[in-house]
């Protein structure tokens, strides 16, 4: 039973609270982009456990989520989960940044013309 399956039968979100909305954010965020990859990254003094999803242009999003669940969404969503700790950051989503850097300062320019 997939996370789709659940949503359907249940008529809401696949688990109450805070995992559930974000179950929600993160298949949305994935269906509407392809290629996507999962990032599990840890827990930090400052961060909570986050998990990133990465589209094949190097979009991405980020959201904070038990590593447990991040590996569920990803079997759920079928999409690779990898460990940041191991594989580290794909270089399209560097490439991704600095693309949008770029047309935000490009942006900024045309402003102050």
């Amino acid at each position: 039973m997939g996370l789709f399956d659940r949503l359907k039968r249940s008529g809401g979100s696949a688990k109450r609270g805070p995992e559930g909305s974000v179950a929600q954010y993160l298949a949305d965020w994935t269906a509407a982009r392809i290629g996507v990859e999962a990032y599990v990254e840890p827990k930090t003094t400052v961060t909570p456990l986050t998990v990133v999803l990465i589209a094949n242009d190097g979009e991405w999003t980020r959201r904070p989520l038990d590593e447990k669940y991040a590996r569920k969404i990803g079997r759920d969503l079928k999409m690779p989960v990898y460990d940041v700790r191991k594989t580290g950051y794909p270089q399209r989503m560097r490439d991704h940044d600095a693309r949008q850097k770029i047309i935000k300062k490009r942006e900024q320019q045309q402003r102050d013309l």
